[in-house]
Formats: C-alpha cells, sequence, structure tokens
C-alpha cells in the first residue's frame, strides 16, 4: 500500500521543510518532491498547513492493567496516547501483579502487542514486588523482552539493594530508571514543602527526598559504570547533580514532565487533587530551572508519567487520594502552547525531545525520525486551531488532569503507526 503525505511541514532533525513523504510496506519510502502521482497512491493526505513529525515517544505511562482497570486498560491507554499524536510508549511495572517472572512480563508484552493500537515497551522492575531487596533476575527479564528495568512508584531505599540491582542492571545491559524518593525524607507528605504547604496545612515533601537519593546513586553510577535515567526530576538541585554527572563522562539521562515545567506549587490555590502527584510542584525557582535545563541540554527527554486515577479517588483531597495525574493526551499541545509560542524554546528542540532523544537513549529502532527506510510512525499536528482540553473528549478512562478546559494550540489530527491510521480528526 502506497500512502502520500502531501505539502506538509515536515520535522527533518534539526529544521523544518515543506515537501511530501510517501509510505510504502509500512516504511518511509522517500521525501521530497513529485515523489508519487496521485493516482498511483492508495491514499493521498493533504497535510498542507500541518505540522509533519515522527511519532512521538513517551518512555514514562501507567496503563494499570493487569489489576487496575477501572483507572486504565492497554487499550484505553493507547488510544489516548494516539490521540495525542504518540506512536511509542513504555509502560511501567507498578501493576497488579507485578511482572516480577518470566512467565508475567511474557504476558504483559503479548496484552501489549495485542490490545495497544501503537508501539508499547515494558518495563521490568529492580526488586520483585518493588517495594523489597529481593531482585528480579536482569538477563532473564531481557531476555523475555524488558527494554529497562524500574521501580516508578518507589524509591529504591537501601543503598546496598541499588548498588547489586545496578551490578545487575550492567550485566544485563539494560538501563536502571529511578524514582528518587527517599522515604526517611518523604515522610507523609502530600505536596511541596513550603509556603503552600503551610497556607493549605497540609503535610510537606522535602526537596532532599529526592536530592540526597540521587547523590547517592550517582556515587554507585561512578563504581558500576550502569545507564542510569532519572524518572520525572523536579528539582533545582538534582539537575545541577546530574549535570556535574554528565561533565564527568557519566552514563547519566533524565527526564521531566510535562507538569513540572508548566505549573509550580503557588498554581495550587485550593485542596484539589488533580494537583497531587509524585514528584509534588516545586517552587517558582525549581520550575524555572527545568525550564533552563531543556534549554542547555542538561534535560534529555520529555515523558508525560500518565497515571490515571477515577474521579472517586482523586475527589477525596491531598491526604487521601493517589498521587498522579494523566498527560498523554494533551503534552505536546501544552508544550507549544506555553513554551514554543512564549519563545522559551524553539519547536525544533521540544520536537527533538519529544522523538530523537528517546529513541537514541533507549535504543528504541527503527522510530524517533522521518528518514527513508524508517517505521511510518508520523503524526500530523494543527499548530494554528485553539481547541479546549474537555474532559469528556478524552480516550483515556481518566480524567485527571490539572489542565482541563485550558484553550491549547498544537492537538494533534492523525497519528500513523507502520503506515497505518490510527487516530484521525481530519476534515473530509
Amino acid at each position: 500500500m502506497k500512502t502520500l503525505i502531501k505539502n506538509g511541514n515536515l520535522f527533518l532533525g534539526g529544521h523544518l521543510a515543506q515537501m511530501d513523504l510517501l509510505i510504502q510496506d509500512q516504511k518511509i519510502q522517500s521525501i521530497g518532491y513529485e515523489l508519487c502521482s496521485e493516482e498511483a497512491c492508495d491514499q493521498v493526505i493533504e497535510a498542507e498547513g500541518l505540522l509533519v513529525t515522527p511519532g512521538l515517544i513517551d518512555v514514562h505511562v501507567h496503563y494499570r492493567e493487569p489489576g487496575q482497570t477501572d483507572k486504565e486498560t492497554v487499550k484505553t491507554g493507547s488510544r489516548a496516547a494516539a490521540r495525542g499524536g504518540y506512536t511509542t510508549v513504555c509502560t511501567m511495572a507498578n501493576t497488579t501483579p507485578v511482572p516480577n517472572t518470566v512467565p508475567l512480563l511474557e504476558a504483559m508484552i503479548k496484552r501489549n502487542k495485542e490490545e495497544g493500537c501503537i508501539k508499547i515497551h515494558q518495563y521490568a522492575p529492580i526488586t520483585e514486588d518493588l517495594k523489597s531487596d529481593r531482585l528480579i533476575d536482569g538477563q532473564a527479564m531481557k531476555a523475555a523482552g524488558a527494554f529497562a528495568l524500574s521501580n516508578d512508584g518507589f524509591g529504591v531505599q537501601s543503598a546496598g539493594t541499588m548498588y547489586e540491582a545496578m551490578l545487575e542492571a550492567k550485566k544485563a545491559d539494560l538501563p536502571i530508571c529511578v524514582h528518587l524518593e527517599d522515604r526517611s525524607l518523604f515522610k507523609e507528605g502530600v505536596i511541596n514543602e513550603g509556603k503552600i504547604a503551610e497556607e493549605l496545612g497540609l503535610p510537606g515533601i522535602h526537596r532532599l527526598a529526592e536530592v540526597a537519593q540521587l547523590a547517592r546513586d550517582l556515587e554507585m553510577v561512578r563504581e558500576t559504570g550502569v545507564r542510569y535515567h532519572v524518572c520525572h526530576v523536579s528539582t533545582k538541585a538534582s539537575l545541577d547533580l546530574i549535570r556535574k554527572a554528565k561533565v564527568e563522562g557519566l552514563a547519566v539521562t533524565c527526564e521531566v514532565a510535562p507538569h513540572h515545567l508548566l505549573l509550580n506549587e503557588e498554581d495550587i490555590t485550593e485542596d484539589d487533587a488533580y494537583y497531587k502527584m509524585n514528584p509534588p510542584l516545586r517552587s517558582v525557582e525549581d520550575q524555572e530551572a527545568l525550564i533552563q535545563g531543556l534549554m542547555d541540554g542538561t534535560v534529555d527527554m520529555i515523558a508525560t508519567d500518565h497515571a490515571p486515577h477515577t474521579k472517586e479517588e482523586k475527589s477525596q483531597g491531598f491526604r487521601k487520594s493517589p498521587f498522579g495525574i494523566i498527560g498523554i493526551e494533551t503534552a505536546f499541545a501544552l508544550l507549544y502552547t506555553h513554551l514554543v509560542k512564549e519563545g522559551r524554546l524553539t519547536l525544533t528542540h521540544l520536537l527533538s525531545l519529544m522523538t530523537t532523544a528517546p529513541s537514541q537513549t533507549f535504543d528504541l529502532g527503527e522510530v524517533g525520525r522521518l528518514e527513508p527506510g524508517k517505521a511510518a510512525d508520523i503524526t500530523l499536528f494543527d499548530l494554528e486551531t485553539s481547541q479546549k482540553i474537555l474532559p469528556e473528549e478524552y480516550l483515556s478512562k481518566a480524567q485527571n488532569s490539572p489542565f482541563n478546559r485550558e484553550s491549547v494550540y498544537g492537538m494533534a489530527v492523525m497519528t500513523i503507526v507502520d503506515g497505518q491510521v490510527v487516530y484521525n480528526k481530519l476534515s473530509k
């Protein structure tokens, strides 16, 4: 089957160019002009005035299946991702049960492939139940299809366990992706420790809960040489440590979530758990440091930490509601609206952070670039039309976002995976 995308504004690595793109046999066949007559194509997509990019990549999502399918499933989560312009996601291991054996992991990978409309990579846990000190067999998990190890949702509390986990990951040649949370400093916090916590009378989470564990881990990265990735970095102090580690030549990368770039603790004006996430929204200074980290290259990529919960769960206030918000359907549009249109970040840099960088960092294969021979995973965005984020239009099962009813530019209008259209809102 031949599909011709005509007259689009194509993101070609470091620049944009108005060209045509021809898809054949699930691959990008060619990019240029007058590639194929319309009569010789099975499908022609008119993309004039639209941005055409590699499908977005999110290395940090929670699809809740198995165990919590009232919140999200692979099917609903992948449809939500496609609506957001994502063609590849990496889903965390904090399910019930945790995929801590080869049969459980293989079953999850099989479900991801059968139920998902996009490409889904599966994390394996670092330890057997995410909280214990019993390590999984890294080499067995890799052979079964795991692409990385993570206990996301929980920090590894024991330095000895983390050191052994790094050795295990190094032996298996897998990256280890960490949720930084020292429970002795985190305590029972539900919001960033600071003036807003005091005003609302809520227990705070000290920034050192993140920073101290990162400092501990970096010493062991120097010793082991493991590939070490920091999930949802949220503080200026953490970024400073990561920046120094990179200068030193350590194999350290990091991601930042859209909500930490676009919001801070001062956006919380009442006890509304749609603003409750982990790590919490930090100070204005931290938020600005994260944006600077994008600009100077310290931050390697943007990942949503898409974390669906039911309305009932998130209606109980900060003290009782679970941590987490959704974000995969609106991430690009929000970032384009608030960072690119406001002149904080170039469009090409934002796209690199959401396509090329995650693909290269995690060796995800023929995705993340518009080049002949690469997978035909492609997204078309409308940068000119304003659209309101309406909870009732989410394809996710959940609606727990603090950005509900905000107007944005840059929503996806078509998403293509291996040459097949999986989401389409283009006018007929």
